[in-house]
């Protein structure tokens, strides 16, 4: 399956919820689903009665959209969050938090996890002295992530910069806007995940 490349507002939609695909634009008044809060297409506002079945495919496609992952690196999440001890949705939820995409996310570093995602790739970030362009890359209690030195003269990441300073960021990780730095100081819990997601319902889709 190749990476989805149309308006990410169909998503949205189509999944009936804020997603925040697309950064500041989901908290204004053009946010799509504030304006047209119904599927997309020719028949996206008539009323179908849902199976169990969709109520559990609708739920793995809106976690999927939510961070972004393919649907073979979702499965294959979803196999390690299974193989791993305590609750599989717990761990799930866990490790797609823990993607570098995420974390830059979570620290205030991009306003969306898109943009998280475009940033790493293009090298802007640092884990623990290191460049790592892997949106994917496991970030791990104790590690440190750092805009690169040269990156943070650039208008963008200055722009994001005054943004971070307004916001506060997650629990889990400690951040200094100044330096355009964080350490992750434990792993992600449940109750630190603020999206309404029912993992319960992914856990059935993939036990069937």
């Amino acid at each position: 399956m190749a990476r989805y490349t149309e308006s990410v507002c169909r998503q949205c939609r189509r999944e009936g919820t804020k997603l925040f695909l697309k950064g500041e634009r989901c908290y204004t008044p053009k946010c799509a689903v504030d304006r047209r809060a119904y599927a997309p297409g020719q028949h996206g506002q008539s009323r179908k009665k849902v199976s169990e079945y969709g109520l559990q495919l609708r739920e793995k496609q809106k976690v999927r959209r939510i961070y972004g992952v393919l649907e073979k690196q979702f499965r294959n999440y979803f196999k390690e969050a299974n193989r791993l001890p305590g609750i599989t949705g717990d761990n799930l939820l866990q490790l797609l938090e823990q993607r570098l995409d995420n974390v830059v996310f979570r620290l205030g570093f991009a306003t969306s996890r898109v943009e998280g995602r475009q940033l790493v790739n293009h090298g802007h970030f640092l884990v623990n002295g290191k460049k790592v362009n892997i949106p994917s890359y496991q970030i791990q209690p104790g590690d440190v992530i750092e805009v690169k030195e040269k990156s943070k003269n650039s208008p963008r990441l200055k722009e994001i910069k005054e943004i971070a300073a307004t916001q506060n960021t997650v629990a889990w990780l400690e951040r200094d806007v100044e330096s355009l730095s964080g350490k992750v100081v434990a792993a992600p819990k449940r109750e630190d995940i603020d999206m309404p997601i029912e993992e319960h319902l992914i856990v059935e889709l993939y036990s069937r």
